[in-house]
């Protein structure tokens, strides 16, 4: 009797145990032909509920997994679906690897979506995932689709010309915007042309841009963030890539150094890129199609052809171990410079280096991520003038973070450090010299949680920044949440407190300035502010602060077509901007002096608010999409409130790629921007000016100088910008592994006068880019 007994608790603690076990199935998914990790992919057990998609570094994690026997599968659009056996025993952790195959055949329709699944289990608010797939969708100036082009159709950006044009995001600046690749900071992304970055798109896996309302995982910016990760060489075989168009050329060249196997072992590869730019050169082809619109006072950009050019080298080498875990060593050398006809001439150079890893520890839950690297930016402005500008910044950043999986729900936590020195100066229009050299280390930390309760998720996040040069401490709250009100609606909020120290070395006021330095945070600032309601505010903290607030919905009308919807307000409670009122020394002979009229820099507050509409149609063959933003951004600086020259109202972007051809061997790719005109100050009269430069000179009779009277501040609005893009390809398969294209493109199809600068005095106007053909080829092998 007391055997029985003994008997049936054993077997009830058996039954319980595999009752209650639960397991964890981890590991990558991989490209078979390459051996690269697939990202956005989705892995499931067959027939239950239990899933996740796989990371930007192709990692997958499920957990609470009961103990039986199940079939592993991953499914991804162009790929045949792959599975495994599975068995889960009791609370263990298996590591599983797997491969999938492209697809002979392209299938019309499909049934699961990683992306979809996603956006059902994370907030995702104001977020573009993009992929080379998606940039190469876009009309390609110049013969290579770029990064810098496809950013230009975001909901929320605004590009301001074609031509030293910037980015501005959702009302911030350049400076607001951080930019990470594979971890490092870069510190200028684009080229001085505007139309091109120094990312090499072949090279890219993905990029994740934040518009706004961003988690804690990310610090030291107020606006936004630029995430992109570039992907591993080849692990199976020796390929690249060679091509050249109208405006440059690009090689790149991978392979492995230790091959990748599906079973057992690790690999190691190696991926090296190179681009340069002929744009001085070739653009002469078109010498006499420039003079012919100058004559016509059309086009007044230099006839001589356009005076850009650039050079960008990236190299990575990745080892990977048996289970997964890598580490990446990575540098780069970027390169630009301008040499306009009136003698002004401008280079930068950027150039750094680092390592990042991919830890997976085998008896715990955890995915642990590094990143170390050193990067320095440097640029050289010589004016017409005479008067030369520099700036230098440069330093470390270094971090790592952990995360833990539990379902459907995360936790991450981490640090991150970051030592930088900014050395600068210029001299100003009434021969003053600004200058400002200094140090600074920057320490923050996060907490991050995602909850998936039924219907509701939630991301509350929190960072500490610590700024050491300003010697205060930023905490950061971060909330984001999700409602999904049906399969198909689902309803979005997310807001926080940001903080910054770096500044832009130029004004948000400058209408172009190919010039784009660094400074640290200076800390002699102004003590006091007046608000726009005329308070005089006591200013405690020389930090750039925001605050954030966004609503959206999104909609899945069907399989194929896809609404999103945000409407978001930034609030900029303090920035720093160079004070373009200067005119006396900061010293003790001007202590009377009042300091908007003798500081360097000068504190200003602002808003931006607006609403962003995305429609996407997604087939086989055919792709729309159709993005609507309207917004406002408003600055004050304590004595006048204006809108700054990036405050564009409407903001229209139309993009189609469609493929077709036997084979679907052809594409073509068509982009319309449409926007609204950006401010400008307004002529209001000419009068003479006299220097008095003598006390014996007579008014009457002394020659003066031609001076303007200026308007209100930014009051004027420029006409209408408008420009269509067009691009036709061709792919022949020439065998297993090698490929040509050949691709046609022109810019400005139907060569829109879109204004880009006018001479108040001549009444000589400057345009934009004309109607612009290029032709590419690119082989790959």
């Amino acid at each position: 009797m007391k055997l029985n007994k003994i008997l049936l608790v054993i077997l009830l603690i058996v039954i319980t145990s595999n009752i209650f076990a639960q397991g964890t199935v981890r590991g990558f998914v991989y490209d078979e032909k390459t051996g690269e990790p697939m990202i956005f992919t989705n892995v499931y057990f067959k027939g239950t509920t239990m899933g996740s998609a796989t990371d930007v570094n192709g990692f997958y994690s499920i957990t609470k997994i009961p103990a039986g026997s199940y079939t592993l599968m991953v499914s991804s659009l162009g790929f045949d679906t792959a599975q495994v056996a599975i068995t889960i025993k009791g609370n263990e952790i298996i590591n599983q690897k797997l491969f999938i195959k492209e697809a002979m055949i392209q299938m019309a329709t499909f049934n699961i979506s990683a992306e979809k699944a996603e956006s059902k289990t994370e907030v995702k608010m104001s977020v573009s995932k993009v992929t080379p797939k998606e940039i190469q969708s876009m009309p390609s100036i110049g013969g290579d689709p770029d990064l810098a082009q496809y950013l230009q159709v975001l909901p929320g950006v605004t590009f301001t010309g074609d031509q030293g044009g910037q980015l501005y995001i959702r009302g911030g600046s350049p400076v607001q915007n951080k930019v990470l690749l594979d971890g490092m900071i870069i510190y200028n992304p684009f080229h001085s042309i505007g139309l091109f970055s120094v990312f090499d798109t072949d090279l890219m896996r993905n990029a994740d841009v934040y518009t706004g309302g961003f988690s804690a995982q990310y610090g030291g910016r107020v606006s936004s963030i630029m995430d992109i990760t570039t992907r591993d060489g080849n692990k199976k075989r020796l390929s690249g890539k060679l091509s050249a168009s109208s405006f440059g050329g690009k090689i790149l060249l991978e392979g492995p150094m230790k091959k990748a196997k599906e079973v057992g072992g690790g690999s190691s590869s190696f991926v090296i890129s190179a681009k340069h730019s002929y744009l001085e050169q070739s653009s002469k082809i078109y010498k006499s199609y420039f003079k012919e619109l100058k004559s016509e006072n059309a086009r007044g950009i230099d006839t001589t052809g356009l005076p850009y050019g650039f050079t960008d080298i990236y190299g990575k080498v990745s080892f990977n171990g048996e289970n997964g875990s890598k580490f990446n060593l990575f540098g780069f050398n970027f390169l630009d410079r301008v040499n306009f006809s009136d003698a002004s001439k401008i280079a930068w150079d950027s150039y750094g280096g680092g390592a990042n890893f991919v830890l997976i520890p085998g008896s715990s839950k955890t995915l642990i991520e590094g990143v170390f690297a050193y990067s320095k930016y440097k640029i050289d402005m010589l004016e017409a003038d005479g008067k030369p500008r520099t700036s230098n910044v440069g330093g470390f950043n270094g971090g790592m973070t952990f995360t833990t999986f539990s379902g459907d729900n995360e936790f991450k936590y981490g640090f991150d450090v970051l030592g930088l020195s900014t050395n600068y100066e210029f001299t100003n229009s009434v021969d003053l010299i600004i200058q400002q050299q200094q140090s600074t280390t920057e320490l923050g930390g996060f907490l991050l949680f995602r909850w998936n309760i039924k219907k509701l998720v939630l991301e509350p996040s929190v960072r500490v920044q610590y700024y050491a040069s300003l010697s205060e401490i930023s905490p950061e709250p971060r909330l984001g949440i999700k409602y999904n009100i049906t399969d198909w609606w689902r309803v979005k909020v997310a807001g926080g407190l940001y903080s910054q120290n770096l500044i832009s070395a130029n004004s948000d006021r400058d209408i172009v300035n190919l010039f784009y330095g660094f400074i640290s945070g200076p800390d002699n600032l102004q003590k006091e502010f007046t608000d726009l309601d005329g308070n005089v505010q006591e200013i405690t903290s020389k930090l750039q602060k925001a605050r954030h607030a966004i609503f959206g919905f999104e909609f899945d009308l069907n399989r194929s077509i896809s609404v999103n919807t945000e409407g978001y307000y930034k609030g900029f409670t303090q920035l720093t901007n160079t004070n373009r009122n200067k005119i006396y020394p900061d010293n003790n002979e001007f202590t009377n002096e009042p300091d908007v009229l003798k500081k360097d820099y000068i504190i200003e507050t602002g808003d931006a608010y607006g609403v962003d509409f995305s429609l996407k149609y997604t087939s086989t063959h055919l792709n729309v999409w159709a993005i609507y933003s309207l917004s406002k951004v408003n600055r004050w600086d304590g004595i006048i409130e204006y809108n700054p020259v990036f405050d564009r109202r409407h903001n229209v972007n139309l993009v189609t790629a469609y493929t077709f051809g036997k084979n679907l061997n052809w594409e073509f790719n068509a982009r319309w921007n449409f926007g609204s005109g950006f401010p400008f100050t307004q002529t209001q009269g000419f009068y003479e000016g006299l220097s008095f430069s003598s006390i014996d000179q007579n008014p009457t009779t002394a020659n003066g100088t031609l001076e303007i009277a200026y308007a209100e501040f930014n009051k004027g609005r420029l006409p209408y910008y408008h420009r269509l893009d067009l691009t036709l390809k061709r792919t022949f398969v020439l065998g297993k592994n090698t490929e040509l294209e050949l691709s046609a493109s022109v810019t400005n199809a139907y060569n829109r006068e879109n204004i880009f600068y006018l001479n108040r005095v001549t009444g000589d106007k400057v345009y934009q880019l004309p109607l612009l053909p290029s032709f590419g080829m690119s082989f790959t092998f």
